[in-house]
Parts: C-alpha cells; structure tokens; sequence
C-alpha cells in the first residue's frame, strides 16, 4: 500500500505487526482498508494532525471486549493461566452441565 509505514510491537509473548497511513490515505482507500483488516486481523493506525486512530475488524472488537470481559471476573485470569499450565488432560472428565 503507498504511503504506508509498518512496524512490529511485542505484545506478551504475541508480536504484532502493525501498519500506518495517514488520514488522507485511508479517506482516500477506505472500502479497501476496511477489507484488509477484516481479511488479515492485523490493526491498521491512521495517523493524523491531532491524534491517531485504530481501525480494526468488528470480529477482532468482539474479541476484544470478550477479552475484557473475561479478565475482569475476579480470579478468571489466573484460572485461566493455570488451565493452561495443567494442560487438558489435568482437567475434569465430569461436567457439572
């Protein structure tokens, strides 16, 4: 994409690659970036004179919020984080359902 600048951002162990334009540009090619996030799931930054955006899918939003969500239910994270460290087979054969 012209007039584009990406760069990488460690975020936890995840890297994520993340691409800029400028207002203009993405004004300019709109309908496109909006296909490009939602085919790549990768955020887009619009840069401009009083501030910069993010442009992301709605599915990547949903998970998001769903994320925020989650980690906001006391205990969920470190349960979370423990299930992941006990593996599957540490886990319940029953369900209480």
């Amino acid at each position: 994409m012209a007039d584009s600048v990406r760069d990488s951002v460690r975020f936890g162990q995840e890297v994520i690659t993340l691409t800029a334009v400028s207002a203009t540009n993405a004004r300019a090619n709109l309908y496109r970036l909006i296909d490009q996030v939602n085919e790549n799931s990768e955020p887009l930054t619009i840069t401009g004179q009083r501030g910069n955006a993010v442009l992301i899918s709605e599915s990547d939003w949903h998970a998001i919020q769903e994320t925020l969500a989650l980690e906001s239910v006391p205990g969920m994270a470190e349960s979370i984080r423990r299930a992941r460290e006990d593996g599957i087979d540490a886990g319940s054969t029953e369900l209480d359902w």
